[in-house]
């Protein structure tokens, strides 16, 4: 693949436009006015607003869809040897073509676009492009990407510093994973996990942790390592929680910032008070009290994910009162611990986590919030065969924190299942450390015992990066039915 984008008003055609991560990119460039095109297979609320805004959306990925901008051309191709390149005019005509990692080297469009010759690009090669476009702040790390970008992204907009975000997940305050701002100023999510990291230059970089989570891509912790600091040496600055010894030993970020005051982090904190209702603390920059931070996302980890923010917002110069009053309204991304509903007194949660380690934060901040007697009842969908094999025994131990464990067969996410693990032996492993778990092999399987289980005061807390999360309005909507048929 070439890795040279092209800004001057040539056109881009996503393989898979619907994705989180192809679709914020394809939302950008469509508000900045370029042509932009693309394929997706089941068309969604995403690809919808995408076509709101001026996207031609296709519902089937074939080579015709490459004809779409200049058919005149595409249809005829220039047929060259070896040797020979497309003229210059024709070559500008083409397509931009963005492909994800998902996407397989057997795909039609793709395929056709290779034949033409249209520039075939990775999705990073175009954030990487857009974030040296601006002064940029992207963020990575294994856990807390996605919602210490979005804090950030809403912290600046609330500060009036009017950033373009590109996020990997939906935030309620820009009604989706992207905006289009007017500053020099963007925010994104940068991701680790096909090793494309390496591509971004940041003018301000953040590693929130690091550890294996991706083991279909890395083979050992070293190699992640390794990633990280690559994207390291491209940040002009780099902020790191020191909490993560991978971080501090490792990668000495120019900023630091840590959850323990007695660390020599430039920012800490002290006075945290936990609740059910959010979490307080007194920020310190430096060794100087900045003044008393407040929000409504819970536990340790998010607090954590606020100091990153915190830091940022001192680096392009906030005051702490501007940056605190950002922090204190932001609701959180969806599938963060985000509230489904409430029937018949069982509170509904939805939340990503797919790694142990998000596991039993998320299952932490779930006791936090539940009332005294409330049960907590974790879902859990594995994601990737890969995954669940590389951590059985740490997913084993992740659910301390849980009443009741249900667990649904495995999540592909495209993998072969070579049948060395299943979603029955997760939750054998898990019953090991844990008295109550229960094995449903399918999502409806999961719905019925759901209805038949969940009782008043339950807190349902649904877990993964798979397709779980669709059980949660049927659960509501059968819930319901009773309800209407009394009343």
């Amino acid at each position: 693949m070439t890795n040279s984008v092209d800004f001057s008003g040539r056109p881009f055609h996503f393989i898979g436009i619907g994705g989180i991560g192809m679709s914020a990119l394809a939302y950008v460039l469509a508000k900045r006015q370029f042509p932009v095109s693309g394929s997706d297979l089941r068309p969604n609320h995403i690809t919808h607003k995408l076509e709101s805004i001026g996207a031609h959306i296709f519902g089937k990925q074939e080579a015709s869809n490459l004809e779409f901008f200049h058919p005149q051309v595409l249809a005829n191709p220039v047929v060259l040897n070896s040797q020979e390149e497309l003229p210059a005019d024709t070559k500008s005509k083409l397509p931009q073509v963005i492909c994800s990692t998902a996407i397989n080297t057997n795909n039609l469009e793709y395929k056709a676009a290779l034949e033409l010759g249209c520039p075939v690009l990775h999705r990073s090669d175009v954030l990487a492009a857009l974030i040296a476009d601006y002064y940029s702040v992207a963020v990575a790390g294994t856990h807390g990407k996605t919602t210490t970008s979005s804090m950030i992204g809403y912290m600046l907009l609330e500060a009036g510093l009017d950033p373009t975000i590109i996020v990997g997940g939906e935030v309620n305050a820009w009604e989706g994973n992207a905006r289009l701002g007017q500053s020099q100023y963007l925010v994104a999510e940068a991701d680790e996990s096909d090793g494309s990291l390496v591509k971004h230059a940041p003018e301000i970089g953040i590693i929130t942790n690091i550890e294996l989570d991706h083991p279909d891509h890395y083979d050992t912790l070293e190699e992640v390592i390794d990633i990280f600091q690559t994207f390291a040496k491209g940040c002009k600055t780099l902020i790191g929680s020191i909490d993560c010894a991978t971080v501090r030993d490792r990668l000495k970020p120019t900023i630091s910032y840590s959850l323990h005051s007695d660390t020599d982090a430039d920012y800490t904190v002290t006075n945290i008070d936990y609740r059910a209702d959010g979490t307080t603390a007194l920020v310190w920059e430096r060794g100087k009290a900045l003044g008393v931070l407040k929000l409504r996302l819970l536990s340790r980890h998010n607090l954590s994910n606020a100091l990153a923010a915190v830091a940022v917002g001192r680096v392009l110069g906030l005051e702490f009162g501007a940056i605190a009053k950002g922090i204190a309204t932001f609701e959180g991304a969806r599938r963060r611990f985000e509230f489904r509903g409430e029937v018949n007194g069982i509170t509904f949660i939805d939340d990503y986590a797919h790694h142990p380690s998000e596991i039993r934060v998320t299952l932490a901040a779930a006791r936090l919030q539940a009332r005294p007697g409330q049960r907590v009842v974790a879902i859990f969908q594995p994601h990737r065969y890969s995954r669940t094999l590389t951590f059985l025994e740490e997913f084993a131990e992740s659910f301390t924190h849980a009443d009741l464990v249900v667990l649904t067969d495995i999540y592909s996410a495209g993998e072969p299942n070579l049948g060395q693990i299943s979603g029955e032996r997760l939750t054998a492993e898990i019953a090991k450390q844990h008295s109550q778990v229960v094995y449903q092999p399918t999502l409806p399987a999961v719905c019925d015992y759901l209805l038949e289980t969940l009782r008043p005061g339950d807190l349902a807390l649904f877990l993964g990066a798979g397709n779980l999360n669709q059980v949660i309005p049927e659960v509501i909507t059968a819930l319901c039915e009773p309800a209407k048929a009394t009343s």
